[in-house]
């Protein structure tokens, strides 16, 4: 098995419409997640081409920007994104009524902040929706650990996560927004992270 995706790697790794175009004949149910952030209409448009219905699996926290939300809106309408959003079991509000602002990444308290309005609303994605194939915007450069990372990999219950832009840079990423006059938005926070080449843990764990 790891040879097989070692040789996908090889031949695909660099060549993100044949990745998806072969990923998309490994399961019956795939996914993409998406935040919103800066060059997501990248991963978005690439996948939605050859499969239009997918759906696009938002983990809204509730502690994104203004401008990502209309953003958020903005893309839904230009590529008819069949979104699912996934949202904390408590309200920013009710979560901040209660425990007070969002705990700075030093705080004790970060690690379960993160896990409420994260891990666990992933996790809930994974179960209810038991994808068995999972594309993501993961580039190398965003972190120590994903620039380890295999553009194709299996993790442990098997599902397959696909990595289509793993080795673009930045400048290619705006080029292909240029290429195909899509819109794009830097006024963004993951209050998970805070810091840009930060983990959140979720792809650690997933």
């Amino acid at each position: 098995m790891m040879a097989a995706l070692d040789a996908i790697n090889q031949e695909l790794g660099s060549d993100p419409d044949g990745l998806i175009r072969w990923a998309l004949t490994q399961g019956q149910r795939p996914i993409v997640t998406t935040n919103f952030r800066p060059f997501e209409a990248v991963i978005l448009h690439m996948v939605t081409q050859q499969r239009p219905d997918i759906p696009v699996v938002w983990m809204d926290h509730g502690y994104n920007t203004e401008a990502t939300y209309r953003f958020a809106d903005t893309l839904v309408k230009r590529l008819n994104l069949n979104l699912v959003s996934y949202i904390p079991r408590r309200t920013r509000a009710h979560r901040e009524a209660v425990d007070g602002p969002m705990p700075g990444i030093d705080d004790p308290r970060h690690e379960a902040f993160t896990r409420e309005v994260k891990l666990e609303p992933f996790e809930r994605a994974l179960r209810e929706m038991a994808p068995d194939v999972w594309f993501t915007a993961l580039r190398a450069e965003d972190t120590p650990e994903r620039a380890r990372m295999q553009p194709v990999s299996r993790n442990a219950d098997g599902l397959l996560k696909v990595s289509p832009l793993l080795h673009w840079s930045a400048k290619g990423l705006y080029q292909y927004l240029q290429q195909h006059d899509l819109p794009n938005e830097f006024d963004y926070f993951d209050p998970t992270k805070v810091e840009a080449k930060r983990e959140c843990g979720l792809h650690l764990q997933h």
